[in-house]
């Protein structure tokens, strides 16, 4: 197999899978309060997320930054908890402005980024020449964040314009869930990080 392929592979597979759920629902939190018809503002959204966590990948994988793994395992699920209880807590179902996101995905995905690293590093080995397998990795993840995002709005628009629930109801819905979840899985990891 192509290494370029291998990678993109690897990178779409990695996001999308279900046992490391946590960039799965930070992906869902962004775009929670969106739907289907908002797909240009959610492109620009993902596309922060994946300049903010391209930087850091590029960064850690090359040993240029270095955070402890367990501090950043907690932070991610601290990243998904905030971002879904700005959902929550949002005044209007409609988002008129949406800088709190663009600074969410961007800022958040240097976390995230650091995150993805550690698989990445793994996979690369003693590996020199690293430009060709980042390039292919990080397009597999934005491959995946587009599959994620296109699920959550899909689903958003056949409970919104078919199961006639209020989109802010839906929102909350979906918000509160990713919260509880993120706020179990940041507890559990602060343990790790503090034992």
């Amino acid at each position: 197999m192509n290494e370029f392929v291998m990678y993109f592979q690897m990178g779409w597979q990695h996001i999308v899978d279900l046992e490391g759920m946590d960039h799965i629902l930070f992906i869902a939190a962004l775009c929670a309060v969106y739907l289907l018809n908002d797909w240009k503002k959610v492109l620009v959204l993902v596309t922060a997320f994946t300049i903010g966590h391209s930087i850091t990948l590029a960064l850690s994988v090359t040993n240029v930054v270095y955070i402890k793994s367990s501090l950043i395992e907690f932070l991610i699920p601290v990243t998904i908890a905030i971002t879904a209880f700005s959902n929550i807590v949002r005044k209007q179902a409609v988002p008129a402005k949406i800088q709190i996101n663009y600074f969410f995905a961007g800022f958040f995905g240097l976390i995230h980024g650091m995150g993805f690293s550690g698989y990445l590093k793994s996979l690369l080995g003693s590996q020199t020449n690293i430009v060709k397998p980042l390039l292919a990795f990080n397009l597999g993840l934005e491959f995946g964040q587009i599959l994620i995002v296109t699920g959550v709005l899909v689903l958003a628009a056949i409970v919104v314009n078919i199961g006639h629930v209020k989109r802010r109801d839906w929102n909350l819905f979906l918000s509160s869930a990713i919260f509880g979840v993120a706020l179990m899985m940041a507890v559990e990891r602060y343990k790790e990080l503090i034992g």
